[in-house]
């Protein structure tokens, strides 16, 4: 048994050998993964990227940032860029982290979807550039196999189709007719072939805009309305793009008049763009935003949805006045019949001055009363009144501005359909209402209880 030492140190060594190999290695193996797969696919920050070449089987287009961050596509043509698609790009090529290592410099690229790639991007920073080749779906649907030029390997990537697959020229190409900040609007015209609209927004910079009617008539504006139209301005996108060329020049011929023109007029200058549907029946619709530019193919719904008469961009508020500059509205059903004054910014009852009026309940009819909208127009001019219930009406509300006279007025008729009829004083002609207002009147002890129990209780 001299030799047992011998086998002891044997089977230590062994041992060791086999922690090693099924231990160390491993693990260093799989720091290594780790350190890999923490590994971002691009070597250089976002806020130096300045250039991006997209090549796919329709071509290459070329992108290249100015000193101002603006990017315009340099081939095949020179013309502005969509910054957000091109934005989304880069954000996803930053973002992206490579999984694991696939392959170090590949015999075959065709198990991966590389031999023809479906898209190959080249970003460029300064001096430095990348270059990656878009594959086929990993494993999972959201990860990519991709070829990265740097270190000649295929790698799996957490990058998605959506952001790299389908990619055109039109899709870099910016695609918004008109491009304003809301805020700083001055003017905005819009031509029918038969009528013409202009708003003036005069808020002077203030927080709140300020828009008026100026033509056909002077009148304030509905401001909900006309924000909207001005988010649907915003949306105005092209589906497509015939560039100049003989196919714009025989397509420009068949434009004769526009079924919408829109002039916007900033402090730095105008804009403008012409909507066309020479052919209703074709689904055809173009716009233009001069002679010298592509004709742009729309959807023919957006004319329909931007045209705009007069009625549906004025303040459909009936009243006529403003609730801050009410100081004394008159209230008659045919059930009561009362008067609110305003003394020093407290409501009181004409006929009771010294009894307290609950406050919030006399601000909050006479906000219902002066904001009331007309929902429908029946009849544009004045006519007879008796058919909708206005000669004896159910409401009649009159309110006196601060300066004694008459400032607004606002008559409720018969209800028809979930609608009732209505007159008011900033509008002509007869509208119909909602309903709600003609159970929201409260009598005049109604005031005075609301006040008296809300003190009690307190």
């Amino acid at each position: 048994m001299r030799y047992w030492p011998t086998i002891l140190l044997l089977v230590i060594l062994a041992g060791l050998g086999g922690y090693l190999y099924w231990v160390e290695l491993p693990a260093k193996q799989t720091e290594e993964k780790q350190a890999v797969a923490q590994q971002a696919l691009l070597s250089f920050p976002e806020s130096e990227i300045n250039g991006l070449s997209v090549t796919t089987p329709q071509g290459t287009v070329e992108m290249k940032r100015n000193d101002t961050g603006r990017w315009t596509i340099t081939a095949p043509l020179q013309t502005e860029a969509d910054a957000r698609e091109v934005q989304a790009m880069i954000r996803a090529l930053v973002t992206g982290k490579i999984i694991r290592t696939i392959e170090e410099k590949p015999g075959t690229l065709t198990p991966f979807g590389l031999e023809q790639p479906v898209t190959t991007i080249t970003v460029t920073a300064g001096p430095q550039q990348e270059t990656l080749a878009i594959g086929d779906n990993g494993p999972l649907s959201s990860t990519l196999y991709v070829l990265r030029q740097s270190s000649h390997s295929v790698v799996l990537t957490d990058l998605t189709t959506k952001n790299f697959v389908n990619k055109t020229l039109l899709t870099f190409r910016r695609k918004d007719l008109l491009h304003f900040v809301q805020a700083e609007l001055e003017r905005v015209r819009l031509t029918y072939p038969t009528t013409e609209i202009v708003l003036y927004n005069l808020s002077k910079d203030k927080p709140k805009p300020n828009w008026k009617i100026r033509y056909p008539i002077e009148a304030e504006a509905d401001h909900i309305e006309v924000r909207s139209l001005l988010f649907k301005l915003e949306d105005l996108k092209a589906l497509g793009m015939v560039d100049p060329g003989p196919e714009r020049d025989a397509i420009a011929k068949t434009l004769t008049t526009p079924q919408l023109k829109i002039a916007l007029h900033t402090a730095d200058g105008d804009q403008t763009v012409k909507l066309y549907q020479p052919d209703p029946d074709s689904g055809e619709a173009f716009a233009e935003t001069s002679p010298e530019a592509p004709l742009y193919r729309i959807n023919p719904m957006v004319i329909k949805d931007l045209a705009r008469d007069l009625f549906a961009l004025q303040d459909k508020r009936l009243l006529g006045v403003a609730p801050d500059d009410i100081a004394m509205l008159s209230v008659k059903t045919r059930d009561k019949h009362y008067v609110l004054i305003n003394e020093n910014g407290d409501w009181v009852l004409e006929d009771q001055p010294t009894a307290k009026v609950n406050q919030e309940a006399a601000n909050l009819l006479v906000s219902r009363v002066a904001n009331l909208p007309a929902e429908e127009r029946v009849i544009k001019q004045a006519g007879p009144l008796a058919p909708y219930g206005l000669v004896a009406p159910t409401a009649e509300f009159v309110a006196t501005g601060r300066n004694g006279k008459v400032a607004g007025r606002l008559t409720l008729g018969n209800q028809v359909n979930n609608l009732v009829y209505a007159t008011g004083e900033r509008l002509q002609g007869v509208f119909q209402v909602r309903p709600d207002l003609l159970t929201q009147i409260p009598a005049p002890h109604e005031l005075l209880a609301a006040k008296t129990e809300t003190g009690t209780s307190s």
